[in-house]
């Protein structure tokens, strides 16, 4: 049986790719300090291990395991936080991916990493979506310099020290789990305020687009990424994957989409629009289709209506509503 260890698997997306190890037949270790995931989002079946990436322990355990492969998931998000510490981010995403890959250099050079990158942030302003991998990378963030970073420390890892990995570079995120934080997590903020009876803010004419990915089909792209065949490394984006449905959503679209899947009739209000927000940003994904086998499956209606339907759930069950 193979073991997987999967950084941030208390979290969103974290624990959805815990459940799909599981359901492959894997044993699962999951690393997380609790600062935004939740134990009750690790599945039962997998080993839970309370640490910070950045811990001697988190290392040792990679030691300890030798796991057929490392998701490395666990991450300082929040973009706003980043530009007010990125001393802090850096720490948490350079220092600690640093921290994983030595122990994975050193102690259990078999182990395949797949590392979540952002494919949204990376890219920065510059470019004429739909952004394919190797166009050129200015991120505007600390928080995307950072992932940014640690591809190369990949890239370095894999020429100089034949590290086995996989780069995900995940769109705008949704679904079941889903914390209302960071930029995708306005539908989670959608969802909480149309069962509260509230209106939907909309920043500025609303037009701004992003490319909202279900969060099953990026888990169902982080376990190919674990399993499939990959390129030989060679340059920075040889071995990276952008993770979207290549389909720019407006906000004022996802509202009513949203809206419509709920049945229900929040008014949206507007608010000012939020200085230095990016206009446009969507990804092609066609390297995806082609080396990994991977499409997205869900439609935009479909993933909104069960991601709806799943906050209504824990609602009804907590005695929200």
């Amino acid at each position: 049986m193979k073991t997987v260890l999967i950084t941030g698997g208390a979290g969103f997306i974290g624990s959805h790719v815990a459940d799909r190890f599981l359901a492959e037949g894997w044993t699962v270790h999951v690393v997380d300090n609790l600062s935004n995931g939740r134990k009750a989002n690790v599945p039962s079946a997998a080993v839970f291990h309370e640490l910070d990436v950045r811990d001697v322990a988190a290392a040792e355990l990679v030691r300890a395991l030798t796991p057929d492969v490392l998701v490395h998931l666990a991450a300082q998000m929040d973009v706003r936080k980043s530009v007010a510490d990125p001393v802090f981010d850096a720490q948490v995403n350079v220092l600690g991916s640093l921290n994983l890959l030595e122990a994975v250099h050193v102690h259990s050079p078999r182990t395949r990493v797949v590392f979540s990158s952002t494919g949204g942030a990376i890219y920065g302003d510059f470019t004429v979506p739909p952004n394919v991998e190797t166009f050129d990378k200015n991120p505007e963030s600390p928080y995307a310099i950072s992932k940014l970073a640690v591809e190369h420390y990949l890239a370095y890892f894999g020429r100089v020290h034949g590290l086995e990995y996989a780069v995900v570079r995940y769109a705008n995120v949704y679904g079941p789990r889903q914390d209302p934080h960071g930029e995708a997590g306005v539908v989670a903020i959608f969802c909480g305020r149309i069962l509260s009876g509230e209106p939907l803010t909309v920043f500025g004419d609303g037009l701004q687009t992003r490319d909202y990915v279900y969060v099953g089909d990026v888990v169902d792209a982080t376990f190919r990424g674990a399993t499939h065949a990959l390129p030989p490394t060679e340059l920075l984006d040889a071995r990276a994957f952008n993770v979207g449905t290549g389909i720019a959503t407006d906000v004022l679209h996802l509202a009513h989409t949203l809206s419509h899947a709920a049945g229900s009739s929040a008014p949206v209000r507007h608010a000012p629009a939020r200085p230095g927000e990016q206009r446009t940003s969507y990804l092609d994904v066609g390297k995806a289709t082609s080396i990994l086998g991977w499409r997205p499956q869900v439609s935009l209606e479909d993933g909104l209506l069960r991601t709806f339907t799943w906050f209504q759930d824990r609602d009804r069950a907590t005695g929200r509503s």
